[in-house]
């Protein structure tokens, strides 16, 4: 058995994706990170009270990740960007300032801020680590309390989101946020309501917001047609280029033939 046929389960029941964009549009989201991180550091220390201990939030990488790297995804966007590190930040700064023991408190602030995330509609998972930080970043992390949320985690995120708007809409392949190509998406007997009544369907989080499954579906719809098309061309070619062969007499009826 070929190792392809055993590797190709194995990757799927790994989670292995099938990462098919090209080498330049990855390069694009690792620039793009790279200078948004940059922008956001550099205005954070040109502002006065500036926290440099503040840049030890793993999160704000990581929302760097996803905005550059995934701008057209659904946990990318802009509120969930915004709206995940400041809510988060509140649940961690409160858990750490009213629950008593440490360990606890960081156990609440992730279940509490995924709870908060999920029904006010900004699901980003780089929230919970900021809730996390909150909770365990040290004594000069809980001496700024509540003002944590402004700087650095809202400044933080702000200034992200400000460079994916400048950076990723300097191209065409992308878009950000993901509505601003709402009216760009092709026409199709797909309406975003048919996409949105299925998500509901699936009852799963799913990455990827319905104008963008509609414009897949649409363009996927327009590569199968093509497909069927130039099947369709060759086989007619075939037809025309096949000779005609004349219906040839069997072997045996000529001889028949010749004794009569």
């Amino acid at each position: 058995m070929p190792s392809h046929h055993v590797h190709q389960p194995l990757a799927r029941l790994l989670g292995v994706e099938a990462n098919t964009t090209s080498h330049a549009e990855k390069w694009l989201s690792i620039i793009g990170s790279t200078l948004g991180m940059a922008f956001a550091c550099w205005l954070s220390s040109q502002l006065p009270g500036g926290n440099s201990l503040a840049w030890m939030l793993a999160s704000t990488g990581a929302s760097a990740a996803l905005i550059f790297a995934i701008p057209h995804g659904a946990l990318s966007q802009p509120w969930p960007v915004l709206g995940g590190h400041v809510i988060s930040a509140f649940i961690g700064v409160s858990c750490q300032r009213y629950l008593p023991a440490h360990e606890f408190a960081a156990i609440a602030a992730t279940g509490l801020s995924i709870a908060a995330m999920y029904y006010l509609r900004c699901l980003h998972p780089p929230g919970v680590a900021t809730a996390l930080f909150a909770v365990m970043g040290g004594p000069e992390i809980h001496q700024l309390s509540y003002s944590l949320l402004l700087n650095p985690v809202l400044l933080n995120a702000c200034t992200l989101v400000l460079a994916g708007l400048l950076f990723n809409n300097l191209f065409p392949s992308r878009r950000y946020p993901s509505t601003l190509a709402r009216g760009a998406a092709a026409t199709s007997s797909l309406q975003e309501e048919d996409v949105a009544k299925a998500l509901r369907e699936l009852d799963s989080f799913v990455d990827i917001s319905p104008e963008d499954l509609s414009r897949l579906y649409t363009c996927a719809n327009t590569f199968a047609a093509q497909r069927r098309r130039d099947w369709q061309h060759r086989e007619s070619r075939i037809l025309r280029l096949r000779p005609r062969m004349k219906a040839q007499p069997h072997p045996r009826s000529r001889k028949q033939k010749r004794a009569n």
